[in-house]
């Protein structure tokens, strides 16, 4: 029976029972940039352009169910990562703990392995950004549009993806044209955001368009025993771009980009800790519970991540034909700091040190010749090379309820080291991975008649994944402050290096039929495959197998009323075989859980996604989606007395959606209004693999808006904006940390923020 607080949302979203990504219809075309503005009066909505099929379309002719969101459209949202998809996209879900990264329709990477690929595909200016840790761009400062593409999409993006791919395009530099714009806004907790970006010519044939960003905020909770704000984030970086265009058939686009992230997001006690902890923890200022944003350790968590990057892309046109060429080379450094002791280390420990290092270096070559469109035959072919280098280190030394410092004053000097093996020197952990692909992919589009068309593509790749696990010696006076002696809790790995070769072709086949110039049906059958690798579970080596799945979608696409309505809807189900996902298990001897990659022998994903926006009036348009997500394991025996078939994936609701209105007009005195309010919500989810109880995270909504005044003969603009208005609260997952609390990790804006912007251009 459907409870009242979830009929609320469902009516909140039942005037989008067919609808798309909020401001779809101000998405635009790429990948020249154009003037933000809306349509012009008495036209319909603006034309969708996206590159799913490698090459300039319509949305509304892509046999593929995709959202694209424009940069105006997140500039109104006022969220500023790309992870803040999952409340812009419906079927768009992010996962901050295990695996950190996309899930698409309720399947993505669940687990965390330094060998494994990630099931969404996050591509930045044709780049695949595929190191771990690395969501590939913070900032959303001068982006042209994000497309999500739901489904398997292997056989034309670089990588082979079994969920979905995530295409963000910025702004290219415009020829001949000096512009500049910029903006600045100021909030609650210290929320701030500036943003400048400039374009500059360089005689008639070169020209450079250089973004910078500078954002962050001060969290809602503390650390009590430090004074210092707890879930606080600062980033900052820039993106430089350089235009040749010597001629129109040769184009060459040089890119430099770095970005650095720090933030002190931790996990806090909900309950479950032991008595004596619970009450140091009332005593030093934090009350447990389902909304506890504090904690009273004595030292601060922390992430630091910097990424940086070079890449080239070069497009020639050959006769009627089209070669581009994409080569890149990636870096990231990753600084994890994530003690748990919930309370004064010198008065209660549990893991007082616990360090993780990543260093990422990849290089990529794509190379693509595409024939023009609009022949009885269009073609494209290509070749992806990539390699990702990944060297890790792991430090944890705990106490397991020892403090720090004895009742007498005396420090403690002796430490259990779970990253370190009974017989070797080392205490703490070392891994280094490799992982290579190499891919060869076409696709053949026969346009029949003027209204049918039917595509074949294919994808054939060599994957190569190999890992070391070894251990080292770190010196603990600088850490601890003693010259601390360590006990270790497990044996030395019996096999520390593995090497796993998998060799797949992937396939798709899509067919569409125009039932008139803006009605289009289409139907596809594809398959998607991710690599095996090796693993290690404790002192275990433990190697994962290939994961593959075979999707069918059908759909249509629709503009009506003279192109001011576009409603367009898809049903879909995908079976995945071997899917990669975490095991949580114990090793003999290490008191603490590991959480470890694994295969779950079935997966299904099921469901329905509409999406539609409406061009109300001149001055209003409204827009929405609404997607419903089956997601269940069909096979997955955890071990001989637990098997999670048909319970739900972690973090995958079963209703997601969302609903927007976009204002503008002019109201005398030479001013015009804008106004955006946009309203997400999502069922609930579990976030722990085999739904217990006390993993379950409710459904909620959030609503944004903002509102603002500019001249109409001035590109300036001034007004106010909120994230999250009804102060809704809601975390972004629960765990159950071993035997010291069960915790759970604070989502970023579960608080509302409040604040002014300005923006300006010339």
């Amino acid at each position: 029976m459907i409870s009242a607080r979830r009929l609320h949302h469902l009516l909140l979203l039942g005037t989008a029972a067919t609808g798309t990504p909020f401001a779809q219809a101000y998405a635009q075309a790429a990948p020249t940039p154009a003037p933000e503005t809306q349509a012009a009066p008495d036209e319909g909505l603006a034309t969708i352009v996206v590159t799913a099929q490698r090459r300039s379309e319509s949305l509304q002719d892509v046999p593929v169910s995709i959202t694209s969101v424009s940069g105006k459209a997140l500039e109104n949202s006022n969220f500023r990562s790309v992870t803040d998809l999952q409340y812009v996209v419906p079927g768009v879900q992010f996962d901050a703990t295990n695996g950190a990264a996309f899930q698409i329709r309720g399947v993505g990477s669940t687990s965390f392995d330094y060998s494994n690929e990630k099931s969404v595909s996050l591509v930045v200016d044709d780049v695949v950004m595929d190191a771990q840790r690395d969501t590939g761009l913070t900032g959303l400062s001068d982006i042209q549009q994000i497309d999500v593409l739901m489904g398997p999409q292997g056989t034309l993006f670089g990588k082979n993806a079994t969920s979905g791919v995530i295409s963000v395009t910025t702004v290219k530099p415009v020829l001949g044209q000096f512009s500049a714009k910029g903006s600045a806004s100021y909030g609650q907790r210290e929320d701030r955001n500036a943003t400048l970006t400039l374009n500059v010519p360089v005689g008639d044939t070169l020209a450079l368009r250089v973004s910078g960003f500078d954002q962050g905020q001060e969290g809602y909770g503390r650390y009590t025993t430090l004074n210092q704000p707890l879930n606080a984030f600062k980033e900052y970086g820039y993106r430089a771009k350089l235009l040749f265009q010597p001629s129109d058939r040769i184009e060459l686009t040089y890119l430099n980009d770095y970005e650095h992230h720090w933030d002190n997001f931790i996990r806090t006690s909900v309950s479950g800790a032991l008595p004596a902890v619970t009450a140091l923890q009332i005593a030093n200022g934090v009350t447990p519970g389902p909304e506890n944003d504090d904690d009273a350790d004595s030292k601060m968590g922390r992430t630091q991540t910097a990424t940086w990057g070079h890449s080239l892309r070069a497009q020639i046109k050959i006769g009627r034909d089209t070669l581009t060429s994409i080569t890149a080379y990636r870096e990231t450094k990753y600084i994890g700091d994530a003690p748990a002791n919930l309370v004064p280390a010198d008065k209660f420990a549990f893991l007082p040190y616990n360090q993780g290092t990543i260093h990422t270096r990849k290089i990529s070559q794509e190379l693509r010749w595409a024939s023009p469109t609009g022949g009885f035959v269009e073609y494209l072919g290509g070749l992806f090379y990539n390699r990702l280098r990944n060297d890790s280190t792991q430090l944890q030394w705990a106490t397991l309820g020892t403090p720090l410092v004895s009742s007498a004053g005396v420090p403690l000097t002796k430490f259990y080291t779970l990253t370190g093996a009974i017989g070797d020197p080392g205490n703490a952990a070392r891994f280094k991975a490799t992982n290579t692909s190499e891919a060869a992919f076409g696709q053949l589009k026969f346009n029949v008649t003027p209204r049918a068309s039917l595509a074949f593509s294919g994808r054939y790749t060599h994957d190569d994944n190999s890992q070391a696990y070894t251990f080292f010696w770190i010196d603990p006076l600088p850490l601890t402050g003693v010259n601390a002696t360590f006990t270790p809790t497990s044996a030395a790995p019996v096999q520390p290096f593995g090497e796993i070769k998998s060799d797949n072709f992937s396939y798709r086949i899509a067919g569409q039929y125009k039932l008139d110039r803006h009605v289009m049906l289409y139907a596809t059958w594809s398959t998607g495959y991710k690599p095996g690798g090796p693993g290690f579970v404790g002192n275990n080596y433990s190697p994962y197998k290939d994961e593959t799945v075979k999707s069918i979608e059908a759909g249509i696409k629709t503009e009506l009323f003279d192109r001011r309505v576009r409603l367009n809807f898809d049903l879909f189900s995908s079976k995945f075989t071997n899917f990669q996902t975490s095991l949580v298990t114990f090793v003999p001897g290490n008191p603490l859980a590991v959480v470890a990659i694994g295969n779950a022998g079935g997966l299904r994903s099921r469901g329905a996604e509409a999406t539609f926006a409406w061009r109300a009036t001149d001055a209003l348009t409204l827009s929405g989606g609404l997607t419903y997500t089956d997601a269940r394991f069909t096979d997955y025996a955890y071990n001989a007395t637990t098997n999670y078939a048909g319970t739900r994936l972690t973090n995958a609701p079963e209703w997601q959606g969302n609903i927007s209105a976009t204002y503008e007009r002019e109201i005398g005195g030479n001013l015009r209004v804008r106004g955006n309010l946009d309203y997400a919500y999502r069922s609930k989810v579990w976030t722990v693999i085999g739904q217990p109880a006390y993993s379950e995270i409710p459904g909620y909504g959030i609503a944004n808006g903002r509102i603002s005044l500019s001249p109409t003969n001035r590109d300036f603009e001034f007004g106010v904006y909120g994230r999250n208005l009804f102060d809704t609260y809601y975390s972004a997952a629960f765990q159950q940390y071993s035997t010291l609390s069960l915790v759970h990790y604070i989502a970023r804006d579960a608080h509302r923020t409040v604040g002014v912007f300005a923006k300006f251009g010339f």
